[in-house]
């Protein structure tokens, strides 16, 4: 898929990444880049006596899962700017090895910036596992360029 722009988006459209499989490797090098070394995530005798009886991984291995699925999509390769924010980001169930997650983004509205030469796009972003179970859900802003712009006309 090729770059969206500002007007490119609709308030109600979804996008959906195709399914990834959580691995150990992915939970220790998580932990690695993070620094989180938090038994639960790393010692499973430690994580089996806990109300989860396994090690999870850390959940913001979820959001950096959201990233990268943008990354896959390709749709704003060449027209974001900058991400805004991360608002009412919520850790529904945990993560666990093994399991299958893909990212759901529904763009939830869209206005121009204050100068008017950009836009701002309010994505809600959701994974789900391979239940279709929510685990994490949240919002986020991006600056997104026009298309007028894009092609130099604005």
């Amino acid at each position: 898929m090729s770059s969206l722009f500002y007007e490119d988006f609709t308030a109600g459209q979804v996008f959906d990444s195709p399914g990834r499989t959580v691995t150990d490797t992915d939970l220790s090098t998580f932990c690695m880049l993070s620094g989180d070394w938090h038994p639960l995530h790393s010692n499973e005798e430690y994580a089996r006596k806990t109300q989860f009886g396994k090690r999870v991984v850390g959940g913001v291995f979820g959001i950096a899962l959201v990233t990268g699925a943008m990354c896959r999509w390709g749709i704003f390769d060449d027209s974001v700017i900058a991400m805004l924010s991360i608002d009412g980001w919520r850790f529904l169930k945990p993560i666990f090895v093994g399991d299958t997650l893909s990212v759901r983004m529904t763009i939830l509205g869209k206005r121009l910036s204050k100068s008017g030469s950009t836009g701002i796009i309010d994505r809600g972003f959701a994974i789900l596992n391979q239940n279709g179970d929510s685990v994490q859900e949240g919002r986020s802003d991006a600056l997104i360029k026009l298309r007028r712009d894009a092609a130099g006309s604005a």
